[in-house]
C-alpha cells in the first residue's frame, strides 16, 4: 500500500473527513482542520523544491489550520504521527491540568518520554518538568501525561539593564491525550522557578501555527526559513542537507514562527 494509501485507510474509517485533490495534491479536510500526506521520492534538491511549492499552493486552499505529514515522520514514529491524526480528529482523551501537578524530572525521565511523543525526541536544555496526575482521572494516579523542557538562559545587556531569556524548547503530551491547560500551568511552573523576562518558543509549521502560544500571550516575532533534508530510504531517518553530494530522498520543511512572551515590560 502506498504511502497515501495508508493515511487514507487511517482517516477515512473515522467518517471525519473528505478527500481532495488540489494543485496535484491528495488533502485530507475535516471540519477544523487539513491533512496532506507528502510521499517523500524526491532525487534532488530542485525536485523537493518543486514539491514543496506544490504543496504550499494545495494548502494556501484551505482556511484552516494544515498539517503537513512527510513520510518520513510516518515510517519513524508510526504509533505516534496515528494518535496525534486521530486525536486533530477529535479521537482523544481530554486531561484538566487542576488535577495534576508539575515537577522537575531528570534528563532520562524526559527523554523516554519524548522519544514516544515529539517528531523531534529530547533536546539539549537546562529545566525540565513533567506533569503529573494528582489521583487516579482516566489514567492511574502519578502517570505522566505531559512533558516541558526549557534552555539555558541568553543573557544581554540593554540599554544598562540585564535581559535573561530563555527558549521554551520542548511541549508534549501523550499523543493520544490533550491537557486542557496544561501548557499554561508547565509555564507558570517554569516562570516560578525562573523568573525569566522572557520566554521564546518556535512553533513548527508542519504542524501547527503556534494558535496554543498566542493564547497564552506570546507575541508572533519572526521566523525561521524552510530547512532542507536528506532522508535515508532504508532507515528513514533525515539530516540536515550540507553540500550537493549527498544521496538519498529529498525534502524541504515548511520552517516555523518565532514567538517571545515578555513578562518584565519595563526591560524593553
Amino acid at each position: 500500500m502506498s504511502f497515501t494509501g495508508e493515511i487514507r485507510k487511517l482517516l477515512t474509517k473515522t467518517g471525519a473527513v473528505t478527500e481532495k485533490v488540489v494543485a496535484d495534491t491528495t488533502v485530507f479536510e475535516a471540519e477544523g482542520v487539513a491533512i496532506i500526506p507528502i510521499p517523500l521520492s524526491d532525487l534532488t534538491l530542485e525536485d523537493a523544491v518543486r514539491t514543496h511549492d506544490r504543496v504550499l499552493e494545495a494548502a494556501s486552499a484551505f482556511d484552516k489550520p494544515v498539517i503537513f505529514l512527510p513520510q518520513d515522520r510516518w515510517k519513524v514514529s508510526e504509533d505516534m504521527m496515528r494518535a496525534r491524526l486521530l486525536a486533530h480528529l477529535g479521537e482523544f482523551t481530554s486531561v484538566f491540568a487542576r488535577f495534576c501537578e508539575v515537577r522537575r524530572i531528570d534528563k532520562p525521565a524526559a527523554a523516554a518520554f519524548l522519544s514516544d511523543t515529539h517528531s523531534y525526541g529530547d533536546a539539549s536544555c537546562r529545566y525540565r518538568y513533567g506533569l503529573f496526575l494528582k489521583r487516579d482521572y482516566k489514567f492511574p494516579k502519578g502517570t505522566m501525561v505531559a512533558v516541558s523542557e526549557f534552555s539555558n538562559p541568553r543573557r544581554w545587556n540593554k540599554d544598562g539593564v540585564m535581559v535573561s531569556s530563555y527558549e521554551w524548547v520542548r511541549y508534549s503530551s501523550l499523543p493520544e491525550v490533550r491537557v486542557i491547560g496544561g501548557m499554561g500551568k508547565m509555564l507558570k511552573a517554569f516562570i516560578e522557578d525562573v523568573h525569566p523576562d522572557d520566554v521564546m518558543t518556535y512553533a513548527d509549521l508542519e504542524w501547527s501555527d503556534g494558535r496554543a502560544y498566542r493564547e497564552l500571550g506570546f507575541e508572533k516575532e519572526g521566523s525561521r526559513e524552510s530547512v532542507d533534508f536528506v532522508v535515508d530510504p532504508l532507515t528513514w531517518f533525515r539530516q540536515p542537507l550540507r553540500g550537493e553530494e549527498a544521496e538519498g530522498l529529498f525534502y524541504r520543511n515548511f520552517g516555523s514562527i518565532k514567538y517571545r512572551l515578555k513578562l518584565t515590560a519595563s526591560k524593553y
